[in-house]
């Protein structure tokens, strides 16, 4: 698959999530996300008004975590998160599930969990992170069902700060699951092209990488 430099673009998540990320490097985050024409930056909840501010006037979109990246925060906890980055001004919110609630099989917690953030989303965009690394194949795919019948928009697999990110097989597994009916975001370990167009072609129709520039200096046009 050859990929245009600007459609690869409109699906990249430019991501800066490093608890020790300065005002400098989230400048610069979105100083690339305007020259590059990202489809938006993904960035923690403390620099949303910085990121808001800076990209006014373009139509790159804003993207807050929530209960990152462990996701083991009270449900109310990232309902209220969810709440006040959309207040702020983000457009997307990225909240990780309760890892340990679905593997203890208590699906309803799970599923009252996404629901709450969803609700305090305001009808916005909600990518529901599983952390497939963590999980069997049984439990990412209960993890997608509960994301749908909970109202959000994409399923992603990772964090990037878990024992490890996006594979194909997962975005295979979770693109059979949930159709065309969610959005899938492959994020974890995406460092180059090839990487990037594998996701795609497994079925992800959105890339999270901090690597987005790298990426897109390699697509020829």
């Amino acid at each position: 698959m050859r990929m245009e430099r600007k459609k690869l673009a409109k699906m990249i998540d430019h991501t800066l999530l490093e608890p020790s990320a300065t005002r400098d490097r989230i400048e610069r985050l979105c100083q690339e996300a305007k020259a590059y024409e990202v489809y938006s930056v993904c960035i923690n909840p403390g620099w949303v008004p910085l990121a808001v501010s800076l990209l006014r006037g373009t139509d790159i979109k804003v993207c807050s975590t929530v209960g990152f990246p462990l996701g083991a925060s009270l449900p109310e906890v990232k309902a209220f998160e969810a709440a006040t980055v959309v207040g702020l001004g983000a457009h997307e919110v990225d909240m990780v599930i309760n890892i340990g609630s679905l593997k203890s099989q208590d699906l309803q917690a799970v599923r009252h969990d996404i629901s709450l953030v969803v609700k305090a989303s305001k009808c916005l965009p909600v990518k529901v992170i599983i952390e497939t690394a963590y999980l069997n194949g049984q439990e990412k795919v209960e993890a997608c069902r509960l994301a749908e019948e909970s109202g959000a928009a994409f399923v992603k697999t990772s964090t990037g700060f878990g024992p490890g990110g996006a594979t194909v097989q997962d975005i295979h597994l979770i693109r059979k699951t949930v159709g065309d009916r969610l959005g899938v975001k492959a994020s974890g370990g995406i460092r180059t092209l090839k990487d990037a167009v594998k996701m795609i072609e497994a079925g992800a129709n959105r890339i999270g990488t901090s690597s987005t520039v790298q990426i897109l200096k390699e697509c020829s046009t």
